[in-house]
């Protein structure tokens, strides 16, 4: 059940990597844009930061010869940790076919099942749909991620989500049978702690003994 650090600050990354159990970072145009350093620099500190695991970076060319163009410079950056995030649209997915044999890929913004079919018969390696912003705008937006989960079944297509908002929505999504999540680093930390665990600890901590007593 992997997760995923959404985010394209190099602190962060630096952070979910020292936790050990974050297995890569997915980025976006918008989230590139906040880091304040140009793109490729940019990629080069979340590689370094983050010292395993995929990093995902968004094509924003508007056409096919340009999207090879930038999938081969996001490649001199990244390498092999590099999947391509594409939108889901008629360019995207023929972009996403004539990619697919040479990166890997992750077809991005999907809010139909429909488009995750077809994903999956680019050959993309990934797909991901946008959780809480689906509940936001489909009217049966629950119906539709489980139409999502249930069309990748038995291809290699890896369902994956993102805009999750809260805990709930991450327990939800995996529930669905979404197995990867990419979470902002707030979000990520907020998985580990819980008010009962932290009683519970204290109790431990104020009445128990051990080796380092």
């Amino acid at each position: 059940m992997p997760f995923y650090l959404d985010s394209a600050q190099p602190e962060d990354a630096q952070t979910a990597a020292r936790w050990g159990w974050v297995a890569g970072v997915t980025t976006n145009p918008r989230i590139l844009a906040a880091s304040g350093l140009p793109p490729a620099q940019t990629l080069a500190e979340l590689a370094k930061s983050m010292p395993r695991g995929p990093i995902f970076y968004q094509l924003t060319a508007p056409d096919l010869d340009g999207m090879r163009r930038e999938a081969a410079q996001a490649a001199e950056i990244l390498g092999p940790r590099l999947v391509l995030k594409i939108a889901a649209n008629e360019r995207g997915f023929e972009a996403a076919a004539q990619l697919s044999g040479s990166y890997a890929v992750a077809v991005t913004a999907i809010f139909d099942a429909s488009q995750a079919m077809v994903a999956a018969a680019c050959g993309a390696k990934f797909a991901i749909v946008y959780y809480h912003r689906a509940l936001a705008l489909l009217e049966d937006a629950f119906g539709m991620l489980q139409a999502f989960t249930d069309v990748l079944q038995g291809t290699d297509t890896i369902p994956l989500a993102a805009s999750l908002k809260n805990t709930d929505e991450v327990v939800a999504a995996r529930q669905l049978g979404i197995t990867h999540l990419t979470l902002p680093l707030d979000l990520l930390q907020s998985l580990t702690e819980h008010v009962a665990s932290q009683h519970t600890i204290a109790e431990f901590n104020e009445e128990g003994t051990g080796l380092n007593a």
